[in-house]
């Protein structure tokens, strides 16, 4: 064997492990980063079903009772606004999660206020559209939490996949940057005072 071959084979060799690591690498990043793109497609359409579900509701309450006109106005216009912020999936950043969270927030409190008002009528209360329609609501809470929970998941195995050595090398290299998690509502921390103010 001719003496020059053999740096050639190192080389071959070396260089053939470094692309299958890379390759392994960047192919790996690509597929977690688009699993949590797909778990925050799955948080926006477990919100958007509650979105139809509201214009369901506030129908059937309109149709229902003889309602304040405020507090519907209200759930109706946090539904608009709630509706209004999409995020694109190629930019979930934390500014724009943020944004995305103030939105439902203010459909989240308007909501409370809604269904808080509504003891005021037992006529509703004991409507069978009226119920059926609290109960697919509260089912879409859960849903809304599970979906942002698997979402942060996602979220959480592409960051510890980009971020481990030698991999944050590679992530430099191939422009791969963290995703923001959905973190809770400023405050949430604290117990929501429940009142019920019937003047």
């Amino acid at each position: 064997m001719k003496k020059w071959l053999i740096p050639v084979i190192i080389i071959a060799v070396v260089g053939f492990g470094l692309y299958s690591w890379t390759k392994g690498f960047n192919n790996t990043a690509v597929t977690l980063q688009e699993e949590a793109k797909t778990a925050w497609s799955n948080v926006e359409s477990a919100y958007q079903r509650r979105n139809d579900l509201i214009g369901n509701l506030v129908k059937t309450v309109q149709g229902a009772a003889d309602f304040e006109r405020n507090t519907l106005t209200e759930v109706i216009e946090a539904r608009s606004k709630a509706t209004s912020v999409n995020i694109s999936a190629d930019n979930l950043n934390e500014q724009s999660i943020k944004q995305f969270q103030q939105a439902q927030g203010g459909l989240n409190s308007a909501l409370s206020r809604l269904l808080v008002s509504v003891e005021r009528y037992p006529d509703l209360k004991s409507n069978q559209n009226f119920m059926n329609l609290q109960t697919q609501l509260e089912g879409t809470e859960n849903r809304i939490n599970v979906e942002r929970n698997r979402y942060n998941s996602k979220v959480g195995e592409y960051n510890t996949h980009i971020k481990v050595f030698p991999n944050s090398i590679f992530a430099g290299w191939f422009g791969f940057e963290d995703m923001s998690r959905y973190s809770a509502d400023e405050g949430s921390e604290n117990a929501k005072e429940v009142e019920f103010d019937f003047n």
